[in-house]
């Protein structure tokens, strides 16, 4: 597929802003902020941010290689955009090994329901791959961009790191392919060696990309070359290339290596892309020196549950479901999602409900598998013939029991365990499944999928 991506552009902001209708700004999008008026125009994005769209011959050739069935998130267009997925599936064909990268900030006691999207779709990418996935817990950057306006402490974040971490576990990675970090423990050996030299960028690019000012303190302004440097597979060579003989060893005994590196692919919601431009920049710049560019795949947002216009946030002040609330809470809140359904049962009934702005709707996508099922709920509700009310506890239904078994996974999390996914030295597990080949669809399923899939079933 055609690249449309360019050089890192220093006069560029991350503070992507773009229009519709050439009037006044429509959306914001940074990994500080997402906010719009009118709903998040994702293919707006796609353009903005140089990427590629996941469409259904990409999904085909996801299920042929790795011989499992696509996520319904990728199926259905939520994970909607890519950068070179199909060198992850060419490496991965060949019998090459690919690892995944992803990451969370620690800023809160308990992780909510919009954090968990990317985590659950990291799973199933390790299961497809059979790929080790390293999960960087950023401590020090919510020192950095909160400690001082929330007031607390460098070890209150690294303290959330390992209560964020429990939920991370609980989507059942894989122990022996997993490895979660913690910046403040773990940062140095070859993984800093990679940070020193992404501080090569100059401030003028920070500041292009990023937005960040001499205002901004040193911390924030040096951050994004510690979330960088994690997608290059020299920073943890005692995982990748522990048998390689590419190492170069220095009068302290320490073994740097020096080798061709593995490629990373890295799911994020798109508002982390800039990041990982600046990392594919960087790559092409060192390639001489082994680095490969990651791939990347971008999920949309989980709106908030007082409508589409920003993602779920604790710090919105609109109710979040959060993965430690009780049941009866969880039910409460989504009872009270914004609803596209009209004020009373009769107006429901006569003129039915708008699809594009109910927020339980919405939720549906992410949490009812069945397409066939989906799309009966669509048409009923579009119709009328069922309540706001009827299909919020539809909804209540599958998050609660979500929600439960994610608690349940939690709760059987050992200090044992928790040690055992933090342990950098363990013997990680390497080895691919085999599996028979999946019974692929046709062709014109195939093209409905990805970001051609019409959520309203052409009710809309």
């Amino acid at each position: 597929m055609a690249s449309n991506e360019q050089p890192i552009d220093v006069s560029a902001t991350l503070a992507t802003k773009t229009t519709t209708n050439d009037s006044e700004d429509d959306q914001i999008i940074t990994p500080w902020k997402v906010t719009s008026k009118s709903g998040i125009d994702y293919m707006k994005l796609i353009e903005r941010f140089g990427c590629d769209p996941i469409t259904g011959d990409l999904i085909e050739r996801l299920e042929r290689v790795t011989k499992m069935k696509a996520h319904p998130w990728i199926r259905r267009g939520i994970f909607f955009s890519q950068k070179d997925l199909s060198n992850v599936l060419d490496v991965h064909e060949k019998g090459g090994e690919i690892y995944l990268y992803t990451g969370r900030g620690p800023s809160s006691e308990a992780m909510h329901l919009g954090h968990m999207i990317p985590f659950m779709f990291t799973k199933y990418l390790q299961d497809a791959f059979d790929a080790v996935v390293v999960i960087q817990m950023s401590d020090d950057e919510k020192y950095h961009f909160k400690g001082q306006d929330e007031g607390k402490p460098l070890e209150e974040y690294n303290r959330l790191t390992y209560e964020n971490a429990k939920d991370i576990i609980a989507c059942k990675f894989n122990p022996a392919k997993t490895l979660i970090f913690s910046n403040l423990t773990t940062v140095g050996g070859q993984l800093y060696r990679n940070v020193v030299k992404l501080m090569t960028t100059t401030g003028n690019q920070i500041r292009g990309i990023y937005g960040l000012t001499l205002d901004n303190t040193v911390g924030q302004l040096s951050w994004p070359c510690f979330q960088c440097a994690p997608a290059y597979s020299s920073s943890f060579p005692q995982i990748f290339h522990a048998d390689s003989k590419d190492y170069i060893v220095t009068p302290d005994r320490t073994r740097t290596y020096v080798g061709k590196q593995k490629l990373c692919l890295v799911p994020m919601a798109i508002d982390q892309d800039p990041y990982f431009r600046m990392a594919r920049d960087f790559a092409a710049k060192f390639a001489r020196e082994g680095f490969v560019k990651p791939a990347t795949i971008h999920t949309k947002f989980l709106v908030g549950l007082g409508g589409i216009n920003a993602k779920m946030s604790s710090t919105g002040g609109e109710p979040v479901i959060f993965m430690t609330d009780e049941i009866k809470s969880v039910t409460k809140k989504i009872m009270s999602a914004f609803s596209g359904g009209q004020e009373t049962a009769e107006l429901q009934r006569v003129l039915g409900a708008n699809l594009e702005v109910d927020v339980a709707y919405q939720y549906l996508l992410y949490f009812l598998d069945d397409d066939n099922e989906l799309k009966r709920l669509a048409g009923e509700y579009k119709s009328g013939k069922i309540l706001s009310g009827e299909l919020k506890k539809i909804l209540a239904r599958l998050v609660c029991d979500f929600v439960l078994n994610h608690q349940a996974n939690r709760s059987r999390i050992s200090e044992e365990m928790l040690f055992n996914f933090f342990d950098s030295n363990k013997k990680f597990d390497h080895s691919r499944t085999v599996r028979d080949p999946v019974k692929p669809e046709t062709t014109e399923t195939y093209a409905s999928y990805g970001v051609n899939f019409d959520p309203y079933f052409g009710l809309v």
